[in-house]
């Protein structure tokens, strides 16, 4: 009989999912949730913290049925350093930047988290992302935004 084996690195997402869903759940209730037809604000994060709860389970299940034995390999710290900060740069500057500086700013400085990016393949795909969520945000949905804010002297 086999012993009783955890893959430990899905067993470590599966707890870093089902806590941080558990936490925004909470988080969720103290907000009025509504109903599908009527939906409140905290509607769609407890909908959200509920499928994260979800996904954390299927992965702990997945732990508990097969043990990989694979150690927990590097941290990518580069990455973190780069992704992480760009949504709250973005949050910091767009209401001063404006959102397409914002969008082409965070888009840049996230690009930048692998060591395989280049400077001008990086503006261009910083170009391309923010051509494409001005059409989508603008002309698409139609939502009203100062595309350049009071910081830019234009």
């Amino acid at each position: 009989m086999k012993p009783f084996a955890v893959d430990r690195v899905n067993a470590i997402c599966a707890a870093l999912f089902i806590g941080f869903g558990a936490c925004f759940a909470l988080q969720s209730l103290g907000l009025e949730i509504g109903t599908a037809f009527r939906m409140g604000p905290g509607y769609f994060p407890l909908v959200l913290a509920i499928v994260l709860i979800l996904l954390g389970a299927i992965i702990l299940v997945q732990a508990v049925r097969f043990d990989s034995s694979e150690p927990i390999g590097h941290i990518a710290w580069r990455g973190m350093l780069f992704i992480l900060p760009a949504p709250i740069f973005f949050g910091l500057t767009v209401r001063g930047l404006g959102f397409i500086p914002s969008i082409f700013l965070t888009a840049l400085i996230a690009s930048f988290a692998s060591s395989r990016m280049k400077p001008l393949t990086a503006l261009a795909l910083s170009a391309g992302l923010t051509l494409f969520a001005f059409l989508v945000f603008s002309y698409a949905l139609g939502l009203p935004f100062r595309r350049f804010g009071p910081w830019l002297p234009l």
